[in-house]
């Protein structure tokens, strides 16, 4: 049975929290109502912690891990707690710790020569941008949310400018960790090095597999050119089946210019443009296209005297295709990049406030995702009558975050069982039938644990057993991957 706050008055934590707060300080270890924050994840999930720890150093990680480890209590780590698949928040039981980040994000060193960042994993991807936008450098991570940079570690993020500068993985070229061991044990693996081809490279083990392995504690990372020169252009498709065949054309036309390449659906648009009237309808009439696409152009360096400007490059490239591909693009709309992208990085939120949402995270070969979207869109209505399809993402890289709403009310988003049916279904289809992932970039989290079980073979999840048996054999975040 789930322990309820006033239980807790009459724990058996009491003691361990008491010995932990002689460890950490009594503001490292929260409880009560100091916990709830921590306790509820960014969609809508709901735990129960019996208490948070948040340590400001690696060495307070290792002591508390230490502690937890040898008194047998599972822990959660937890850095922005933006996911949404139920990867950084505790069950309902009330036995589990959360070990938050928060305050892990004190120390934060530039090497300009490198062109790299030693950098706390609690430190925030604004902060962090914030602090290398004086040298014109940033972390080329483009997220619609503000997380820490220990959980992009962890779920290895992509975001919505993958074309151009791949993913954390990518990105990454060392890390610290803690091991769930009884000692707390701290590894630095990888370092400020871009090449060392020495042996296994280890730091990978704990990069996207939403912290099974170990706590990610501090990371070396690859820091980019700031863009001092863009163009972008919302794009309508002819149809969905010309959203390739453009992206072709365009990026034969524009080389590595090209930095973006999102669809979003007409029913996305809408849903958003109706919950978030502050946005303002960029189409002719409000009439709002079945596809559009958001393409951006981006170079590192300022304008100079007599270069092709970007938005000249771009608006040569389309004017190219309209006379040798005229059945590919219906239309194009200019604006300036932030405007624009103020459409997209509004759909999640603007999708959240119309209803019930199922939020399902899918990669495909770059040439199924549009594919699979159709064969939804028509077998949607009839199994799962009322409900909405809102794709949109990364179709670029091959990613498409599939929201499904139940509008407020409807006979769909009374159904308790809607959400587990609704993911069963579209999980099947696109690993079964398309050879898609079911987590392109979210990771496991309890949302997705069972159809890990189901679809990861059994060699891969032995493999995944004795890897956690050797680095943290003690009960460490939210998915087996064993």
């Amino acid at each position: 049975m789930a322990l309820t706050r006033e239980d807790k008055a009459l724990s058996p934590f009491n003691e361990h929290i008491a010995a932990l707060r002689s460890i950490l300080s009594d503001e490292g270890v929260q409880v009560g109502a100091d916990a709830a924050a921590y306790e509820e994840g960014a969609r809508f999930d709901r735990g129960v912690a019996a208490f948070v720890l948040r340590p400001t150093s690696t060495a307070e990680v290792s002591a508390a891990v230490s502690y937890c480890v040898r008194n047998e209590i599972p822990i959660v780590p937890q850095a922005g707690n933006t996911g949404v698949v139920s990867g950084s928040t505790p069950d309902a039981s009330g036995t589990q710790a959360v070990l938050s980040l928060d305050r892990l994000s004190r120390n934060l060193r530039l090497d300009i020569d490198n062109r790299s960042v030693r950098a706390d994993a609690g430190i925030l991807l604004s902060d962090l941008n914030a602090a290398l936008e004086p040298d014109g450098l940033f972390f080329p991570i483009d997220l619609g949310a503000n997380p820490r940079l220990g959980g992009m570690l962890s779920t290895n993020a992509g975001g919505a400018r993958f074309l151009r500068y791949g993913d954390v993985r990518r990105n990454v070229l060392g890390i610290t960790v803690v091991l769930a061991d009884p000692e707390g044990s701290i590894v630095t693996l990888g370092s400020s090095l871009r090449k060392n081809n020495t042996g296994v490279d280890w730091k990978q083990l704990f990069i996207g597999t939403s912290g099974a392995f170990g706590i990610i504690t501090e990371c070396v990372l690859n820091a980019e050119r700031i863009p001092r020169q863009n163009a972008a252009a919302l794009l309508v498709p002819s149809t969905p089946s010309a959203i390739l065949p453009l992206l072709r054309e365009i990026e034969g036309r524009v080389g590595e210019y090209l930095s973006t390449f999102e669809a979003m659906s007409g029913n996305a648009i809408r849903l958003t443009l109706q919950s978030i009237p502050r946005l303002k309808n960029p189409f002719v009439g409000g009439q709002v296209p079945n596809y559009v696409l958001l393409v951006e152009l981006t170079r590192t360096w300022e304008p100079r005297d007599g270069e092709q400007s970007l938005d000249k490059v771009l608006e040569t490239a389309l004017a190219e295709i309209w006379d040798t591909q005229p059945d590919l693009l219906a239309d194009a709309l200019f604006g300036p990049s932030q405007q624009l992208w103020m459409l997209r990085h509004s759909i999640p939120e603007g999708l959240k406030q119309s209803g019930r949402l199922v939020s399902c995270d899918l990669a495909f070969q770059r040439g199924d995702v549009m594919k699979f979207c159709d064969t939804v869109t028509t077998e949607l209505p009839i199994r799962f009558p009322g409900v909405i399809m809102c794709d949109f993402g990364h179709v670029g890289d091959g990613g498409v975050h599939l929201s499904l709403v139940a509008p407020h009310g409807s006979e769909a988003a009374l159904n308790p069982d809607l959400e587990g049916n609704l993911r069963s279904w579209i999980y099947e289809k696109a690993v079964n039938d398309f050879g898609g992932s079911y987590s392109g970039e979210h990771g496991i989290g309890r949302k997705n644990q069972a159809y890990y079980d189901k679809f990861t073979p059994e060699r891969l999840k032995s493999w995944a057993r004795a890897m956690k048996a050797v680095t943290s054999p003690s009960e460490l975040g939210v998915p087996r991957l064993g």
